[in-house]
């Protein structure tokens, strides 16, 4: 039997995250987008990166402590590459930041058949599939990467944790095909920190090798876990290090001191990576049998889902189920422990808290 959750209004949801950014001292624009972009993590069942995580960072590593500036200014870096910009976000908070950069990305894509935002000095963005899923539902093709708050995966055959989480996200337009967009998004952990942090929540264990403590030992208690470990040993450290040097190439600073005590000359914030790209650019134009490049895409998926495959699942595919049951629900799900959560911060703001056992259930 699938989970029971309680069903709190959309509009409702975005009015408390909104306010509460806008108590922290973030401007109605940039609290809006922080807003959408966590309702858009639960509408589609993303409970690690949701409202909770995102206030949950700021308040561990941002606007209170210094590490993403209310109301700052983007920079945008002169270049001598049209359909490549650079930004420097002045530590402006990242849902906003990476709004924008998906939307500049699109617009170059149209100009240019592909288009690249690489940001520098940015707080983190949270659910990355967000921002491609964005894209693929309007017709692109689209990438991004961040590096992670902080370095608490320790690379393949180490001890010491010296990567981010560092996920890869990409979106790809499928809906006409299957009626959803492919969504690859993961951390290059076994799990990700705020997977952790709702298991820990929930009263549940981790799955086995995905953590350790502080001793180095592998653990599966959420509250003893200090450290995680890369998914598929090499292979997962091998995509976490992907993100360490891009940013590396960026601007970005150490692993290591990222988000941590200010350390003189050092920079210490994340950097993300966009990609965009107008499948017309990358279309060959000879497509077997006749076929047209969505047809060609939709052969192709078929072909992989059949020969006996037919019930192998498609990435994006779980967004797409949980997001059509919230919209059969009529609004956002959560758990009596997240509505408990979001109630937290309804108090830090003054407001009114949710009465969970009015809240219909789904």
């Amino acid at each position: 039997m699938s989970e029971i959750f309680h069903v709190v209004p959309v509009e409702a949801h975005e009015a408390l995250v909104s306010a509460a950014y806008r108590h922290r001292g973030f401007g109605a624009t940039e609290s809006a987008q922080a807003a959408k972009m966590s309702s858009m993590a639960t509408h589609h069942g993303i409970r690690t990166h949701n409202a909770i995580k995102a206030l949950h960072l700021d308040e561990l590593f941002g606007s209170k402590v210094g590490g993403c500036t209310p109301n700052a200014t983007v920079v945008k870096k002169p270049s001598r590459f049209a359909a490549a910009e650079v930004w420097d976000a002045k530590q402006k908070l990242g849902q906003a930041v990476a709004v924008d950069a998906i939307e500049t990305c699109i617009k170059l894509a149209d100009q240019y058949g592909v288009g690249t935002v690489s940001v520098d000095n940015a707080f983190h963005y949270l659910w990355g599939g967000g921002y491609v899923m964005e894209a693929a539902k309007r017709g692109y093709i689209a990438y991004t990467n961040c590096t992670a708050t902080l370095a608490e995966v320790v690379p393949f055959q180490g001890k010491y944790p010296t990567l981010g989480t560092n996920p890869h996200s990409w979106g790809f337009p499928t809906t006409d095909a299957l009626g959803f967009p492919i969504v690859i998004d993961w951390a290059t952990s076994v799990i990700a920190m705020g997977r952790v942090q709702q298991l820990k929540r929930e009263g549940k264990q981790l799955p086995p090798d995905a953590a350790v403590d502080k001793d180095g030992k592998v653990t599966i208690d959420p509250a003893a876990a200090v450290s995680l470990i890369p998914f598929g040993a090499h292979k997962g450290y091998g995509l976490s290090l992907i993100n360490e040097i891009v940013a590396g190439f960026i601007g970005g600073s150490l692993p290591t001191i990222r988000s941590r005590t200010k350390v003189a000359g050092e920079k210490q914030n994340c950097a993300f990576f966009f990609q965009v790209i107008h499948p017309e650019a990358i279309s060959s134009g000879v497509f077997a049998q006749g076929r047209n490049q969505s047809q060609n895409v939709k052969a192709v998926l078929a072909d992989i889902l059949g020969h006996g495959n037919e019930k192998c699942m498609l990435p994006g595919q779980m967004e797409a189920s949980f997001a059509a049951r919230s919209q059969k629900a009529g609004g956002l799900l959560f758990s009596k422990a997240e509505v408990e959560a979001l109630n937290e911060i309804a108090h830090e703001c003054g407001l009114k808290a949710f009465d969970v056992n009015s809240l219909p259930t789904a």
